[in-house]
């Protein structure tokens, strides 16, 4: 029996979640993959796959195994990668998940640079704000905001992901504009919750140079950036989201700062992979790809659209390319003292309601 063939074969397993898949792509037959793992499975007297009619689950051994099988491929890759002209000849599946704001708004619009240098990588790109099981799911690494909570992981800083505190100009006119941070008790936030723990998302500014959490009242809550910040177009109440997606509204008039001279806390934003994977050099190559797409916007690394940079940041630049199409002219917002709060037709209560 060829012990790393059957390594291989048993990655590959896992990574596909399925045999037909994994034998495709290793071009052998069905029955032989099969045939592997049984014996694998009988060589180490453990069983390593939970097999259903539906899905493929590794068992606690069969994890253990994984890992240890990943760390061993990797190291070989790494050495034969050693030898190699260029990291333009790495090769194989790549697979990534990241926050889908991100994903969308940033690596996606980049991804044709990333497949010029690296041709012959397939990357597999998951978006979504929920946790994921590494190991499971066979994801090799990920990009996320916030402190580092599991300590089995190895993370990297890439950027930093700026906060600004806005409101939609219908929400203003109808509650007035916030002056202090204790008056921001009377108004209404949309609320982001946790995948991972369903707890409410703090609300915090940095006061003097201190952290300061307010307690916000709020009707609705969402688990996603994209409807978060939409809610906060349509008026929902104030919302705290990430500066890169809040630009394009806020320079067009659609969304409006709140308390300015009181910023949210930054956050950190970092790629996280398994021990066991930070010697892949497809991970490697990523993680440097990626820190430098970042480290090239002032949005993504802890600056602001004034910086000169900014004129050569592609995200940037799409913000700006959003804002100067054809728009319906934004009406000025009056005084708040001649603020009146206008009458919703029943079309538009209907359509905030469904939202």
């Amino acid at each position: 029996m060829d012990r790393f063939q059957a390594m291989q074969v048993f990655v590959r397993v896992v990574d596909a979640n399925s045999f037909t898949r994994a034998a495709d792509s290793l071009s052998l037959p069905r029955t032989t993959v099969t045939t592997i793992i049984q014996n694998l499975e009988r060589l180490l007297g453990v069983r390593l796959l939970n097999r259903t009619t539906r899905r493929i689950g590794l068992t606690p051994d069969g994890a253990g195994y994984y890992q240890h099988c990943v760390r061993i491929l990797a190291d070989v890759e790494e050495t034969e990668a050693c030898f190699q002209e260029a990291a333009l000849r790495l090769k194989g599946r790549l697979r990534i998940d990241v926050p889908t704001c991100i994903g969308r708004l940033i690596l996606i619009p980049s991804l044709c640079d990333f497949h010029d240098k690296y041709p012959d990588v397939e990357l597999v790109l998951g978006l979504g704000d929920r946790p994921v099981d590494m190991v499971q799911e066979a994801v090799d690494c990920v990009i996320r905001a916030g402190d580092l909570e599991d300590s089995s992981l190895v993370a990297r800083r890439i950027g930093t992901l700026q906060t600004v505190t806005c409101a939609s100009p219908t929400y203003v006119a109808r509650h007035g504009m916030p002056q202090t941070i204790e008056s921001l008790r009377d108004h209404h936030a949309v609320h982001y919750f946790s995948s991972r723990t369903g707890r409410n998302c703090a609300w915090d500014f940095k006061v003097d140079g201190k952290h300061q959490e307010v307690d916000m009242k709020g009707t609705v809550a969402v688990n996603e950036a994209g409807a978060y910040l939409d809610c906060g177009l349509k008026g929902f109440g104030l919302i705290q989201t990430a500066r890169y997606m809040a630009l394009p509204y806020l320079q067009s008039g659609e969304l409006i700062e709140i308390l300015p001279q009181w910023k949210p806390s930054s956050t950190a934003i970092s790629v996280l992979y398994p021990q066991s994977r930070q010697l892949s050099p497809k991970v490697r190559a990523f993680t440097d790809w990626v820190a430098d797409l970042f480290a090239g916007c002032p949005l993504l690394s802890g600056r602001d659209e004034t910086d000169p940079a900014a004129a050569s940041c592609a995200v940037y630049q799409r913000n700006q390319g959003q804002t100067t199409q054809a728009q319906p002219p934004v009406p000025a917002i009056p005084a708040l003292a001649d603020m009146a709060p206008r009458r919703r037709t029943a079309r538009e209560e209907a359509a905030e309601y469904l939202l």
